[in-house]
């Protein structure tokens, strides 16, 4: 584990002189060199399960602007079709899968045991990776965790309000405690796998956790995120664990104690100051500069990018955005955001 990278020095408690950056969706659609290669595939799903095209599509933006992390591409919803469900894309919509709502459809899944077939595409990619990647960038795996991508499984598709799983949840517990359970075991080998081929660091990424109240907060965001990352530890003690609970709010303060994550991802939702204040004091931080920021640049994306590293100056920090940049972000932006974080660092040093 080469000591200059920066990444696994922050995850280990370091705090630097200069935050490492990457940014969640960095290879996707903004970049003009994404969308060549996306027609090259075909589809998305194509391009998931083409591991020469998924490690292209990764280097992009490790060439074009030198992030200190790559993260696997991939999709969360690629265990579930793993696991037996029926998976395609819409164009303009998003994802579709079949749905599962009662105990015949749980039946109908797959054993965990039986993922790997369909996601060795995905291990390739992460070994293709792991061989190309200039040796200061750290290479990133990750998954869905259980409850969102749970709440696809049962709606079948991304739902405003999570609505059809909170319903299943309360109508039949059984069966939505039934697909918790698959979903975490499949994902705890599902990240050990990707571990195994290369990956240095897993994320596990729970983007509608913020829709989990009271006891539900702790019973689905907090107990799978536990098992998985005490599971991997026990398996791969030296790999890192990044846990992103999105729009958790106060449930941030003392998540990484309760999962074990070597590092809590904030979103925009929450300041800096906030964070650094509640979150920051447990461990490493991840975040958090809003993604509108990759779209209108300008004065406000370099006062914000200062705001953010200043405010977490003082613990182990990654800077990201608060979720991922989106398709109408301007790369030039993206350029900009790394210019401010790495000069505002000089700035300080140089006393201005």
């Amino acid at each position: 584990m080469p000591a200059q990278k920066t990444i696994l020095r922050a995850l280990a408690g370091e705090v630097l002189p200069t935050p490492p950056v990457w940014m969640m969706r960095q290879a996707g659609r903004y970049l003009p060199e994404y969308r060549a290669t996306r027609e090259e595939a075909g589809d998305f799903l194509s391009l998931c399960y083409n591991s020469d095209l998924a490690t292209e599509v990764t280097l992009q933006p490790i060439r074009r602007y030198g992030f200190d992390a790559a993260i696997l591409f991939a999709d969360i919803l690629l265990l579930p079709q793993a696991l037996g469900a029926d998976l395609w894309f819409v164009t303009g919509e998003g994802p579709r899968l079949s749905t599962i709502t009662d105990r015949a459809g749980l039946e109908r899944l797959k054993p965990v045991s039986e993922i790997h077939e369909t996601l060795s595409p995905i291990y390739q990619t992460v070994r293709n990776l792991a061989g190309a990647l200039p040796k200061d960038v750290t290479l990133i795996g990750f998954a869905g965790a259980p409850w969102t991508v749970a709440t696809y499984m049962i709606a079948g598709r991304g739902t405003p309000d999570q609505g059809p799983a909170h319903a299943l949840k309360a109508e039949n517990k059984e069966v939505f405690e039934g697909i918790i359970a698959r979903l975490t075991d499949g994902t705890i080998e599902y990240l050990s796998a990707q571990i195994e081929a290369g990956a240095e660091v897993a994320k596990l990424f729970d983007s509608w956790a913020g829709s989990l109240k009271g006891e539900d907060f702790e019973n689905y965001a907090v107990a799978p995120a536990r098992r998985i990352i005490s599971e991997l530890k026990a398996r791969h003690p030296e790999i890192p664990v990044i846990a992103f609970p999105r729009e958790a709010g106060d449930n941030y303060m003392g998540f990484h104690e309760k999962t074990g994550a070597d590092c809590v991802a904030v979103d925009d939702s929450v300041s800096a100051e906030w964070a650094a204040e509640h979150v920051q004091k447990d461990g490493c931080v991840q975040g958090n500069l809003k993604s509108s920021h990759m779209v209108t640049g300008g004065e406000a994306l370099v006062r914000e990018t200062r705001a953010i590293v200043e405010a977490f100056r003082d613990g182990p920090h990654i800077f990201n955005l608060g979720h991922g940049i989106t398709p109408d972000a301007d790369p030039a932006n993206v350029q900009l955001m790394i210019d401010t974080v790495r000069e505002t660092v000089r700035e300080t040093v140089r006393g201005t």
